[in-house]
């Protein structure tokens, strides 16, 4: 079993602190708690099994993190709920495929399109107000705009459905920009308020990363002592992210939504590049 130090402990719990506050806002925290967790770990299991061990200690981590946005986000999930019945199932299966490829494919395949992934979203995401019509907005009790019925279009939602489930794949696999590939697709799909959106995508994600959970708990990928110690500064992160986000303008969020999808894909692409082609 891997130990660790203090410092250690230290890195891998404040990763996990800033990762669960990421992926409230927009996604990519595993960005943080990924690497954090390949150092320490390549240092006594090796390079080679540290990376799926890793993948599996990150993971569960930051599943409390999805928990804590999604309670945070409650109020606006509510106007939102109809849409679970159709994007739960393909999330819940395109995990489980997502999680049992990466136990048992070399990672190149996969790697390889996680640049191309993030930056189609943050691209989908930046685009969307011009491509998606606007809809009637009501003011809430709090002075905060939000939608009044989000209409979304029978082909719209279909096209979300295949979508969630190619996300719910890579997101079993790797995870990193899920939350901005959900935030772009359910933009295209004609949803406008941020919150509401942000609401939507942790339930989606903590459903994609629970069954992942599952398969690397049962397959023996987690090391616990690091996963506990993350998974209660990744909730506290994540909580407090999205309680305050509320805070701050919808444009604002939006727009470290769109830098986070860019900067993410950035690193991807010169990881690639540079990097020797680890996606990690």
């Amino acid at each position: 079993m891997p130990v660790a130090t203090f410092v250690d402990f230290f890195w891998l719990t404040a990763s996990a602190c800033a990762a669960g506050a990421i992926n409230a806002l927009a996604g990519g925290g595993t960005l943080l708690t990924f690497p954090t967790l390949m150092g320490v770990l390549s240092r006594q299991v090796g390079i080679q099994a540290a990376g799926v061990i890793a993948n599996g200690t990150s993971t569960t981590a930051l599943v409390p993190a999805s928990l804590g946005s999604a309670w945070a986000f409650r109020r606006e999930l509510y106007q939102l709920r109809r849409f679970l019945i159709w994007l739960l199932p393909p999330s819940l299966l395109g995990g489980a495929i997502g999680t049992l490829l990466v136990t048992r494919l070399p990672g190149e395949y996969f790697n390889r399109l996680v640049p191309w992934l993030i930056l189609v979203a943050a691209i989908l995401f930046t685009a969307q107000p011009y491509l998606t019509r606007r809809k009637p907005q009501v003011v809430g009790l709090n002075g905060e705009s939000c939608d009044a019925e989000t209409p979304v279009s029978p082909r719209s939602l279909l096209g979300m459905i295949a979508l969630q489930f190619a996300i719910g794949i890579y997101g079993g696999y790797f995870g990193a920009g899920i939350g901005i590939l959900m935030l772009g697709g359910l933009g295209l799909m004609g949803l406008s308020n941020i919150h509401q959106m942000n609401g939507l995508k942790a339930v989606l994600g903590t459903a994609i990363n629970g069954v992942a959970v599952l398969i690397f708990v049962f397959e023996g990928k987690v090391v616990w002592p690091f996963a506990l110690a993350m998974m209660a500064t990744s909730l506290i992160g994540g909580y407090v992210a999205a309680h305050y986000s509320r805070l701050v303008p919808g444009q604002i969020v939006r727009w470290l939504v769109i830098a986070i999808g860019f900067l993410l894909a950035a690193y991807y692409f010169g990881k690639q590049w540079f990097g020797g082609g680890n996606g990690g």
